[in-house]
């Protein structure tokens, strides 16, 4: 049986494993990852189309001359045509779902060493070390890549264009982060915690173990002997 203390940190990082799979799967579900006003003119009128949307879906609303003329909600690989932006999103899709599975993981292999000693070494700190890194590391491709869509591939200029059909000359574009992709930001910052957490607990259990070494290597050699 593991001692209190082990058993205190380890479910400590399996508390914050398990609100880390947890933030994924809201990340996953909800469509509140971009807004975006998209602004379009020629020599008649000026047309904005306002979108909403994350992974998988989202809501288009279109303003002519200050009037609203369409509303609509959209499925996001359905109106992509353009094979990079399509394939950006499918990617961080995957990513998210690994990130997932390591998340799984990492919460597995606390729960186990809260209430055991495995005698694997890779099921110890070790394992929870490279699953939550692993986890981090998904997620934070997942912030990188987003963002190289939105702005380098013209992703939500796109959605606009396929959502309000022929439109004008496209004068800018303004995007705001939803909290769909800032969850992301405290996604990594509990697979840290968790790292430190289990980090300290060897850190001790290290100082321990050579202050029981120290009485051994500081007595007289007949002592030792006898």
């Amino acid at each position: 049986m593991p001692s209190r203390k082990k058993t205190v940190m380890f479910a400590s990082a399996f508390f914050t494993c398990v609100c880390s799979f947890a933030l994924i799967c809201v990340v996953l579900a909800t469509q509140r990852w971009m807004s975006s006003e998209v602004h379009f003119s020629d020599t008649n009128s000026n047309t904005t189309v306002s979108l909403t949307y994350g992974l998988f879906s989202g809501t288009c609303r279109r303003v002519a001359g200050g009037i609203q003329v369409e509303e609509m909600n959209f499925q996001v690989s359905k109106i992509l045509k353009d094979a990079k932006t399509k394939s950006i999103i499918t990617t961080i899709i995957v990513i998210l779902v690994l990130g997932l599975l390591t998340s799984l993981l990492s919460s597995g292999f606390t729960c186990t060493n809260a209430v055991s000693n495995p005698y694997q070494t890779f099921l110890g700190p070790i394992g929870v070390y490279t699953w939550n890194a692993l986890c981090g590391i998904f997620v934070l491709l997942a912030m990188i890549l987003f963002p190289v869509n939105v702005e380098g591939s013209g992703l939500s200029l796109e959605l606009a264009n396929e959502c309000g059909g022929s439109l004008q000359t496209h004068r800018k574009s303004e995007h705001t982060y939803g909290y769909s992709y800032w969850i992301m930001l405290l996604i990594i910052l509990l697979n840290i915690a968790s790292v430190i957490i289990i980090y300290f607990y060897e850190h001790a259990r290290y100082s321990k173990k050579k202050e029981q070494q120290r009485p051994i290597e500081n007595a007289p050699k007949d002592v030792i002997l006898f």
